[in-house]
């Protein structure tokens, strides 16, 4: 290759790992194909690979499809493509089409097309590449071993996951974490522990995992005390540390930890950096009861996404502000911002408290019409408590029976309750038979239509639900009214 060659190429890949390959994909292919280095089976590879870290594989998969004779190490970098940003299994669909050509893979074929498998969580596909990399004498490699770890996390086969881990002569950090993590999925919260306090060396991500663990399974004190000792140990909290812990202060109630995670954030340019961080600290302080500071910071952000406004309006909701929730709604569509599923469970939820029944109707109908959301049963369980709760219930219980989707006893609750505050029998009577149906272990709902037909002196009836009861055996629960 002349001197000039090279000088282009170092050019090239120069300009594929710089600051702004995301903007320049295109420019930079057709630089490619100028300099006739459309083939170049190496070139493309970089090429792949920066699409796949950008998430630009459909423009990778253009290219590749136009390769007359693709290398192992230009399947390699479709493949490690695919496993970063999806769709998982054509990394599978490339790696039998690469054999198919008589490519055999190498090393570097099957950590990626592991982490494929993890990610489909398909335990049956990723056990054949096992046993694959197993015949092909590949298992020796620290990436692939990390891979098949993986995997078996990844599937809840804790058992297969352990065997590999304890046939591994050195552990990094990441197997580590996988181990950890691996076994709080599957509710071994305190396995998970051990494998942490067995560790040699942490990582933030390492502390971060075992904090979201504890949390996640219930354990907030747990959690809160092990955040203490991160900290004492002298490792500082990033972003996914603040966004784990900030939730778990609301749910204890520590102002003071909250509060020191605001100063922080602010201190260390997490706060400016990261919209998640900002987003948490005002569904904290919400949740806590101080919503002058939570819109504070909501007007303060220096950048918002649909989830910043959603935790405002939630948070207007949750403390009794209903109205202003409605009106920052508003505000938030006419500045263009494209609200969710959860924009309109969180207005929903504000004309119901407010009883703002027309302007939930309004709120319901522009989801398909405005925003093409399909309104799910979260939105309809909002407009049957918002009709309820302004004695709607007829109204009510007509949108339950209009509903495509199935309604759940939630839906009926919701309506049962506003049928016993607006002394609505016959409707709750409805309700409760549903609820029955669908709760047959519920002894609670036998109780209350049993009640409804004492009030109307239907003895016969209350007879009938204590032999349906019978029949269910289901036992009433303790600190029930009786029968009759």
């Amino acid at each position: 290759m002349s001197r000039s060659c090279k000088e282009i190429e170092r050019r090239v890949l120069r300009h594929l790992h710089g600051r702004k390959t995301r903007t320049q994909l295109t420019q930079i292919h057709a630089h490619l194909i100028r300099h006739r280095l459309h083939h170049s089976n190496q070139i493309l590879a970089h090429f792949v690979s920066v699409c796949g870290s950008f998430n630009k594989m459909p423009h990778a998969h253009l290219i590749f499809r136009q390769v007359q004779n693709p290398n192992i190490l230009l399947f390699n970098s479709m493949i490690k493509g695919y496993s970063l940003s999806g769709p998982f299994e054509d990394s599978v669909h490339l790696f039998s089409a690469m054999k198919s050509l008589g490519i055999w893979p190498d090393e570097y074929t099957f950590a990626p097309l592991l982490k494929s498998c993890a990610n489909l969580t398909d335990c049956k596909l990723g056990e054949g590449v096992h046993a694959e990399v197993v015949s092909l004498g590949f298992a020796c490699f620290s990436s692939i071993k990390i891979g098949v770890v993986e995997l078996y996390t990844s599937c809840g086969r804790m058992g297969d996951e352990r065997r590999v881990f304890d046939e591994m002569l050195q552990r990094d950090v990441i197997v580590w974490n996988l181990m950890v993590r691996g076994f709080c999925r599957v509710g071994h919260v305190d396995l998970g522990m051990n494998f942490f306090r067995r560790m040699k060396e942490w990582r933030i991500v390492s502390w971060n995992s075992m904090i979201s663990c504890l949390a996640k399974s219930g354990r907030d004190t747990e959690a809160l005390k092990l955040f203490r000792e991160m900290r004492d140990d002298g490792f500082e909290p990033d972003e996914a540390t603040l966004v784990t812990v900030l939730p778990v202060c609301a749910r204890l109630g520590d102002d003071d930890v909250g509060q020191w995670m605001h100063s922080y954030a602010k201190s260390s340019g997490l706060y400016r950096n990261f919209v998640t961080v900002g987003n948490s600290l005002i569904d904290f302080y919400c949740k806590v009861g101080a919503l002058e500071t939570a819109f504070m910071l909501f007007k303060d952000m220096p950048r918002k996404n649909v989830v910043s406004w959603n935790a405002m309006i939630s948070g207007l909701a949750l403390n009794g502000k209903e109205e202003l929730g409605v009106a920052l709604c508003d505000e938030m569509i006419n500045k263009g911002v494209q609200p969710n599923d959860a924009t309109f469970v969180g207005a929903l939820a504000c004309c119901a408290h407010a009883g703002l029944v027309q302007k939930g109707h309004e709120f319901f109908a522009s989801m398909l019409s405005n925003h093409d959301l399909k309104p799910k049963l979260e939105h309809y369980g909002c407009m049957v408590d918002l009709l309820g709760r302004s004695g709607c219930v007829e109204e009510a219980y007509n949108l339950i029976r209009t509903i495509p989707l199935k309604p759940n006893a939630a839906l009926w609750g919701s309506l049962l309750s506003s049928c016993r505050t607006h002394g609505d029998l016959e409707l709750a009577e409805l309700a409760i038979k549903e609820l029955i149906s669908l709760e047959p272990w519920n002894s609670g709902n036998y109780v209350l239509l049993s009640n409804i037909y004492s009030e109307r002196e239907k003895w016969d009836e209350v007879e009938d639900v204590r032999v349906l009861m019978r029949d269910n055996n289901v036992k009433k629960a303790p600190g029930q009214s009786t029968f009759g």
